[in-house]
């Protein structure tokens, strides 16, 4: 949806100071220290009592923003932007939400309640993302501006929302209301969380539930104290596993670390698999389900989805540490509900006899601290924790609660004293309120294999996936490419992925990879794009089928055929159209009719051809050449042989430029992993790979010294170098060195210096606050992989295919 400055002035009802309304407006940032905001950018400047923004409207300036929503206009910079004035930037913000969110017309879900929003959220974006392009709310985005910022992120390509609505006191859900607007809602279970900032628990029910209010259904664990607060005509779509009077009853057992979950009543009986274990994950998917219900999903279906649920971040991870012990990492939030639910997983996880609580102060509990403090020591007796370690201030004055425990007024007193704590073979649940930073202990209890790793988000794979399905008729088939290692990514685990989400085929390269996906349990059928003759006797054992491009190869390949005893074996015919690179040319098709003729070995599955040029429409006239003589000669082949095959011919260029040429396939390449040439489409893609390292070693050198093999490098003053544990056998050009290109530290860039090495680069971070250890981004979201091919002068499959394998792949739902 194209925006300007002219657009949004009478949304907000504003004074409008500046000369250029017709300003297109492509991104909205808060943050002053983003690295994507630019001449596109509205910046809202929020005023809190630590900050305002409006402080920095100068620097941004410099940075290129020249749009602001305001109180007030600093004199510093009057008359040099253009302002759109208004008493209360946070409200503007959130009725541009609004008015933005008025502009489209598709299911929302809409998720509020005291625990689990988040997961609720992550979960029902896997299980629904085969079927729908989905916005959701990033990470736990779900505050009265975490709510308008995720909103906001919706474009035409959408077509189902998942926002999560967090609450603290009255009156804030009257806010977010109209920012998500629900058509489907979702009440969680509501704990003790914020209780301070509600009268009672009545006043909470009705506040959380004022989200529901234009909803056509809201779905809920069945209790009589919240439905005396449902507006009437709304519709009730109600679970429980003892209430009987609930639409949906459930019955549930467990079967080791996993729970089968029976719907008793209200659907059509049968069981769910889920791996898990806990009370909080069952509610969970109890709502999951529902929502699949809801939507009358095939039983099987919401079988297979069900089955496949996965922890998710910033709640409890389990994770490798140290010296043998394992981590159950809940370093997102502390409260005395959610520390219940955390033990409660621990005694479930443990793998160790000894159990370890880190564990902070506890805030928004509704209770004294007396109070508190003697509950939570009653439940860590209950749970056998082995040793208790408090951090934080009250839970230090409370120390003489707990047995074996040791206490730290800060985070930091506690890692000055980490080396004489010896954590060693035990469980170690790590709960912690944001404040205190306890990712920081994480980091140093996990254990450490790897420093250089490209990170694949699954959750940007599917997105980009659903892009470009929304460019398809429904009745088009759609083959992924997942050729030379997924595009560097991760053929197997991408393999996984494409499977669940049920696309038609996979291509791949050569027969090796193809038999590496078959040995791993992937059922899809494979395209062999470039089969060679030695591979077809493997290509028939694992069941891959092959692109036939020649003649001679069409010969070999039915001798083996028919030496393996096969019939009706299907193939894959290449035509050649203008790539000259493979394929039968249009005065071969008599002979190769002639062979296929009432030929019982083989089945022509597809008929194919390949673009040159769909990505530059300068050569469109050329594509149009080449389309058309694809038609001429699957017309003459299909007639004559009497064959109604799959034909397809588009690339992910082709997908976006010619979809007339749909026909009844195309094939996903570099699209799925982000990746368009066209600047305009890109914005919608998200990324998916992240290189990332650390700095091994940080050095000052003086003026005069050099840099690297050939002192290409020559230091004009003193210069502050760090050493990056990556190279050109991990796949960086060696281009990309000597000030060409750069890393990114602690958000601000570093450019490269000297040669890059085989095994390492250096970089000038001087002015970056930084320090051995610290995370480096190679390529990502800055810079990206397209900025870097731009540079190099290359293509981004290059830059993508040419990280070594050495490098190890993490993959990773956000």
């Amino acid at each position: 949806m194209t925006l300007t400055l002219k657009h949004i002035v009478p949304v907000l009802n504003a004074q409008w100071k500046g000369e250029f309304g017709d300003i297109e407006i492509d991104h909205i940032s808060i943050d002053s220290r983003s690295l994507q905001n630019g001449p596109g950018t509205l910046f809202f400047a929020l005023s809190g009592p630590n900050n305002d923004a409006h402080n920095y409207i100068g620097e941004l300036l410099d940075s290129g923003v020249f749009n602001f929503v305001v109180t007030h206009i600093p004199d510093e910079v009057k008359g040099q932007a253009n302002f759109i004035i208004v008493p209360d930037v946070l409200l503007a913000l959130q009725q541009f939400a609004a008015w933005y969110r008025d502009k489209f017309h598709f299911p929302v879900i809409g998720i509020t309640g005291s625990n689990g929003k988040t997961i609720i959220k992550e979960w029902l974006n896997f299980l629904l993302g085969p079927d729908y392009n989905i916005i959701r709310s990033p990470k736990s985005y779900n505050s009265q501006v975490g709510v308008p910022l995720s909103v906001i992120g919706i474009n035409e390509m959408h077509n189902l929302g998942i926002f999560e609505a967090g609450i603290s006191t009255v009156a804030e859900m009257e806010r977010l209301e109209p920012i998500i607007r629900p058509t489907i809602g979702i009440l969680t279970n509501i704990g003790t969380a914020h209780d301070e900032g509600f009268a009672n628990i009545a006043d909470k029910i009705k506040e959380k539930l004022r989200l529901f209010k234009r909803s056509e259904v809201l779905i809920y664990q069945k209790n009589k104290t919240i439905e005396a607060f449902i507006q009437s005509g709304t519709k009730r779509f109600s679970w429980s596993f003892k209430e009987e009077e609930a639409e949906v009853l459930l019955a549930r057992r467990t079967e080791g670390e996993q729970t089968i979950i029976t719907i008793k009543k209200g659907a059509p009986e049968f069981e769910i698999t889920i791996p898990f274990r806990d009370e909080a994950s069952i509610e969970n998917a109890a709502h999951c389900l529902m929502v699949l219900l809801f939507f009358e999903y095939d039983p099987n279906e919401i079988k297979g989805r069900m089955s496949l649920l996965y922890p998710v971040e910033m709640r409890l991870v389990v994770k490798n540490g140290i010296n043998n012990s394992t981590l159950i990492d809940d370093s997102y939030s502390s409260d005395f509900q959610s520390l219940k639910i955390a033990l409660d997983f621990l005694e479930n996880q443990k793998q160790h006899k000894k159990k370890t609580l880190i564990l902070s102060d506890i805030f928004q509990s509704g209770l004294g601290n007396e109070e508190l403090y003697s509950r939570v020591s009653q439940l860590v007796v209950s749970n056998k924790i082995n040793r208790v370690i408090g951090i934080g201030p009250i839970i230090s004055a409370f120390k003489n609660k707990f047995v074996n425990c040791s206490t730290y007024e800060t985070t930091s007193e506690f890692l000055a004293a980490f080396p004489a704590l010896h954590f060693r073979d035990e469980t170690i649940l790590i709960k912690g309120a944001r404040q205190f930073r306890f990712e920081k202990i994480v980091a140093l209890l996990e254990e450490k294999t790897h420093e250089t790793v490209l990170e694949i988000n699954l959750n940007a794979v599917s997105h980009n996936l659903n892009f470009f399905k929304s460019k398809l008729r429904p009745e088009t088939k759609m083959m992924v490419m997942v050729k030379a290692f997924g595009y560097g990514n991760g053929g197997l685990e991408i393999a996984r992925l494409l499977e669940h989400h049920k696309v038609d085929y996979l291509g791949v390269a050569f027969a090796d990879e193809g038999i590496s996906l078959k040995a791993s349990g992937i059922s899809l059928p494979i395209m062999v794009m470039n089969p060679e003759s030695t591979s077809f006797p493997s290509i028939i054992q694992y069941g891959l089928e092959p692109e036939i491009y020649s003649l001679k190869g069409l010969e070999a390949f039915l001798k083996v055929v028919s030496a393996e005893k096969k019939s009706a074996y299907r193939i894959h015919i290449k035509f050649d159209t203008g790539m000259h690179r493979l394929g039968f040319e249009e005065k071969q098709l008599d002979e190769l009719i002639a062979i296929l003729r009432n030929n019982p070995l083989v089945t022509v599955q597809s008929v194919l051809s390949h673009m040159a040029t769909s990505d530059d429409l300068n050569h469109h006239a050329f594509a149009l050449q080449q389309i058309a003589l694809f038609e001429k000669m699957v017309t003459l082949f299909c007639t004559e042989l009497g064959i109604d095959p799959i034909l397809h011919m588009l690339n992910t260029s082709g997908i976006s430029n010619y979809p007339e040429a749909q026909f009844d396939m195309v094939r996903l390449g570099i699209g799925l992993y982000g990746i368009s040439n066209d600047a305009s489409e890109q914005k919608y893609l998200e990324n998916v790979s992240t290189l990332k390292s650390i700095i091994s070693q940080l050095r000052t050198i003086p003026a005069g010294d050099s840099v690297g093999y050939g002192r290409r490098f020559m230091a004009q003053h003193d210069t502050k170098i760090a050493t990056i544990p990556i190279g050109y056998a991990d796949g960086i050009s060696r281009h990309w060195g000597n000030g060409v290109g750069y890393i990114t530290i602690n958000g601000k860039r570093a450019p490269i210096t000297g040669s890059i090495c085989m095994d390492m680069l250096m970089a000038d971070v001087s002015g970056i606050s930084c320090k051995e250890g610290d995370p480096v981004v190679i390529f990502g979201l800055d810079p990206t992989v397209n900025e870097m091919s731009k540079s190099l002068k290359t293509i981004p499959y290059e830059i993508l295919t040419s990280i070594s394998q050495r490098v190890k792949r993490v993959f990773y739902r956000e």
